[in-house]
């Protein structure tokens, strides 16, 4: 088959896994893998502070970087030169669209959100409030059922730029590097982008260059939120509208877009006490704002993946990717060489 054809079939194989598979059992995910690294590395390090900190965070991006992007490159490289086609070419495919799957998530959420809305349906607010401190970082003792369901919309939105458009926009245009480059810095902030005494050096890095590499896709992503709110029959233009007017009321210079427009096309208020309030004038969510939430995003992540990512991988990021893999594979030789 033509390369372009190879790209289409990896994307869509890649959203097939995603909703039929889902994600790969945690002992075994690469995510995990990363985290278990960067927890070695963060518990070894007894200096908090000055540049050698911030430094050793960049250190530690490339280390990881290198080590799981560069062990996912290698095993498709491997495929692509060493098994004979047609056996090769699929395998190539299957491979590829298994670890460019890792990178992203578009219906893992559906699976933590619905046991949460049950527990909303039942009364059952406290079981509602456990199962939401799965997802979100803050405190959800106590919290009433219209602030669980404000955390279950927030997450779902704020994900969709960092779990769907920015991973899989640098997948369209570099292939499994790409898809590698972010998903790193993303884990790392996440792990170690607060402004604490112990994380504001180590974190300064990835946070910021998570915050570089998430710019354009977060505030592209307000465009695909209102064109599935449209194809859904929600309010399109006042998800465009909140976007443009209360984006920056989040802390990060990114998450604010996807959250305001989600909020806007669903008629909701969303609200982390003390941190921000957006769409004020609506009313908070309930069980029932999840679901269309759900089908919001889910909606716009195919959206996004089909019209962006798919073209631009099809025509670029494949031929980045097979570049990548020729020049590990004639490395690796040259060093086999040498040795031998």
């Amino acid at each position: 088959m033509p390369l372009w054809a190879d790209a289409l079939i990896i994307i869509l194989l890649a959203i097939l896994i995603d909703r039929f598979i889902g994600e790969l059992p945690n002992r075994f995910h690469p995510l995990r893998w990363m985290g278990n690294v960067l927890g070695w590395i963060d518990c070894r390090l007894k200096k908090r502070q000055g540049i050698w900190v911030t430094a050793m965070g960049f250190i530690s991006y490339v280390f990881v970087l290198l080590l799981f992007g560069g062990l996912a490159l290698l095993i498709t490289a491997c495929i692509h030169t060493y098994v004979p086609d047609p056996y090769g070419e699929i395998l190539w495919i299957i491979i590829s669209a298994i670890i460019l799957k890792v990178s992203f998530a578009i219906f893992s959420f559906r699976k933590h959100c619905e046991p949460i809305c049950k527990d909303l349906e039942e009364g059952k607010i406290e079981d509602a409030a456990d199962k939401v401190q799965m997802i979100v970082s803050r405190d959800t003792k106590g919290m009433d059922a219209e602030h669980i369901a404000s955390s279950c919309c927030e997450t779902i939105s704020e994900n969709f730029a960092d779990s769907v458009c920015t991973p899989n926009f640098y997948t369209g245009l570099l292939g499994i590097p790409g898809a590698f480059m972010f998903r790193c810095t993303n884990l790392m902030d996440a792990m170690w982008g607060y402004k604490n005494e112990k994380y504001k050096n180590l974190g300064h890095f990835p946070a910021r260059w998570d915050d570089v590499l998430g710019f354009m896709t977060s505030r592209v992503s307000v465009l695909f939120i209102a064109l599935g709110a449209m194809l859904l029959g929600l309010n399109w233009r006042n998800a465009l509208s909140i976007a443009s007017i209360e984006n920056d009321v989040t802390y990060s210079p990114n998450s604010g877009w996807p959250m305001t427009a989600t909020a806007g096309a669903l008629d909701i208020s969303m609200e982390k006490k003390g941190d921000y309030f957006m769409n004020a004038k609506r009313p908070l969510p309930n069980q029932d704002d999840v679901r269309r939430c759900l089908d919001l995003i889910e909606l716009s992540s195919i959206l996004f993946i089909l019209i962006v990512t798919a073209p631009i991988f099809m025509f670029v990021g494949i031929h980045v990717q097979i570049f990548a893999e020729d020049l590990l594979i004639k490395g690796i030789e040259w060093i086999s060489g040498l040795i031998l």
